[in-house]
């Protein structure tokens, strides 16, 4: 299964299309690598900053491995946006439908992973989770300003 890309504006509230970027991957480890380099690819289209495209390169890398490896999803669905000059929205539509939403979790000083949600806390300037009208399952999302 190939990457599917699309600009779907009104998804993320935006009204111009050449703004927002949807890309829809199958549920492989794989697919994580391919997200983060075509949201590097469109960010550097959009000429934002090297810190903004960074952080966020790295929040659609976080909330992408989230959706592969911690939901039942066969495709899960990556947007990018700019809401507004110098404001990123993303977005990671899974299809775990469980209606428990993001559970926390304490990794130890040892552990490899466990902080990808730690990452996105800290590195956004706002983020949370919603049932996705898209998918039905998680739409978990996190913006980010320059």
């Amino acid at each position: 299964m190939s990457p599917h890309t699309t600009t779907c504006p009104e998804l993320l509230d935006i009204t111009d299309p050449d703004q927002a970027h949807w890309i829809e991957l199958p549920s492989y480890r794989l697919s994580i690598r391919v997200a983060r380099r075509l949201a590097r690819t469109r960010l550097g289209e959009w000429g934002l900053s090297g810190e903004l495209c960074a952080d966020a390169v790295l929040l659609v890398s976080e909330l992408a491995t989230n959706a592969v490896l911690h939901t039942p999803s066969v495709r899960i669905l990556c947007g990018m946006g700019l809401v507004a000059p110098g404001r990123l929205r993303i977005e990671v539509h899974d299809h775990d439908y469980s209606g428990l939403g993001l559970s926390r979790c304490e990794p130890g000083p040892d552990d490899e992973g466990g902080r990808g949600l730690l990452l996105v806390e800290h590195l956004a300037e706002s983020w949370g989770v919603d049932r996705s009208r898209l998918t039905g399952g998680n739409a978990v999302w996190a913006t980010l300003t320059a």
